[in-house]
């Protein structure tokens, strides 16, 4: 199948040949023409399987084939709501680029910078509002946005948006959208406060599933360095020494390790850069730019800082650190090898992380290919104290960022039961 197949205009056929689009993946093969036969739609896919262009693309034809009136400020007519600044403003990026050749226009809306360009491109009149729930929900209130217009509703990343506390957001704007709209939502997972929060925006959805999180996309080989712990930012050197490896993004557990990892290597002459919570927007924005525009070599990130990294044609992901939980691992290397190109991902174990590693292959059902060319592999020489230490209060930080998660999804339930609404998700 091509783009050809799904009967978009020509203006967006076009303007998908500039982005060097000619077939879609399966995501987009299936809800495109459900969305263009205007169903609403419950997707279960992950970031980097194309859905952005599945919601993206149907909703421009639809707003492209009504008439523009040369006079009067444009309302908002789509409305599409993401967890985090990162892909909403990557979302901003994919619209503009699809819809060029049009006269449909958005623009991106998120906390954590000063509100006053976005009120005004606000002011100017806007057809496609991208937004986090808590800048949206702020110029709300002070009278910035109305949703009386939305005929094209998106809720994207929802297993996200609740992880991060924004339930009672999500069910504030839902309030405020028209009855008679058409929506679409999209999860990785699916779990019942999902499901049961999809059919309170959704009306006779038409489901379409692809990539589930226990799979990991065939083009990405996967392999296997198993080191000690002291020897892994060696390991990581020896590496990156391969002159292929042109663009890289590398996954830590911590910030401090993110920060680590980023000095030691800038340290050795290669570019590098952090992203993790406590960079700013600004700091953020501007790593990411200049590792897509190649003046950076290796991007360091932590998984939640990572969630809407979507780099075109990265081929390289490395795992400095294992994670603890599997569906993690398909969600770091899921960043390369996407639409249907070639992608490597790396792991470097050491011994404490060995466990992760088996529970990663039952997951997937595949096994990672061990490299034999190691100069740093593992040995079965026990920790020194000072590795000891550093492990247990890892160990030790786990424990309390699990009863933390714990907690916060306990008080999330009470708060449902009794619609107490006294302590709100912070906003973003």
């Amino acid at each position: 199948m091509t783009f050809n197949d799904l009967k978009l205009i020509e203006p967006i056929r076009k303007a998908l040949r500039d982005e060097g689009y000619t077939n879609p993946t399966a995501i987009q093969a299936k809800a495109i023409p459900l969305v263009l036969q205007r169903y609403d739609v419950l997707g279960s896919a992950q970031t980097g399987t194309g859905k952005t262009a599945a919601f993206a693309i149907p909703i421009i034809q639809h707003l492209a084939s009504r008439p523009f009136k040369n006079n009067g400020k444009r309302k908002i007519t789509s409305l599409v709501v993401t967890p985090t600044r990162e892909l909403a403003i990557q979302i901003g990026e994919s619209f503009s680029a699809y819809a060029k050749y049009t006269k449909v226009n958005n623009t991106v809306i998120f906390g954590g910078v000063n509100q006053k360009s976005q009120t005004e491109a606000l002011r100017q009149g806007v057809d496609v509002l991208v937004a986090t729930p808590g800048r949206l929900l702020d110029l709300m209130d002070q009278g910035f946005i109305s949703l009386n217009d939305v005929r094209y509703f998106v809720l994207d990343e929802a297993d996200r948006m609740l992880d991060m506390g924004f339930i009672h957001d999500i069910r504030k704007i839902i309030e405020r959208l028209p009855h008679k709209r058409q929506s679409l939502f999209f999860s990785a997972t699916m779990p019942k406060n999902i499901l049961k929060l999809s059919q309170q925006i959704l009306t006779r959805p038409k489901k379409v599933a692809v990539n589930p999180v226990s799979s990991t996309a065939e083009t990405i080989q996967q392999y296997l360095y198993t080191t000690n712990k002291k020897e892994k930012p060696n390991l990581l050197l020896h590496i990156l020494r391969n002159p292929r490896m042109d663009q890289v993004l590398v996954f830590s557990r911590t910030k401090h390790g993110a920060n680590r990892i980023a000095r030691n290597l800038d340290k050795k002459g290669i570019k590098s850069a952090a992203i993790h919570g406590d960079r700013s927007q600004n700091q953020r924005q501007r790593a990411l730019k200049e590792f897509k525009d190649g003046k950076i070599r290796v991007l360091v990130a932590t998984d939640i800082a990572a969630r809407g990294i979507d780099i075109d044609k990265l081929r390289y992901v490395i795992n400095y650190d294992i994670p603890n939980e599997s569906e993690t691992y398909v969600h770091r290397i899921g960043r390369c090898g996407r639409a249907g190109e070639d992608g490597v991902a790396i792991s470097i174990c050491e011994p404490e992380e060995n466990a992760y590693i088996r529970d990663i292959e039952k997951l997937t059902k595949q096994k990672l290919q061990m490299v034999e060319d190691n100069p740093y592999p593992q040995t079965d020489k026990p920790m020194t104290t000072a590795e000891k230490k550093e492990f247990e209060k890892e160990k030790q930080r786990r424990k309390q960022e699990f009863f933390a998660n714990l907690k916060k999804k306990m008080a999330g339930k009470q708060k449902s039961k009794t619609g107490n609404n006294r302590n709100k998700p912070r906003r973003r």
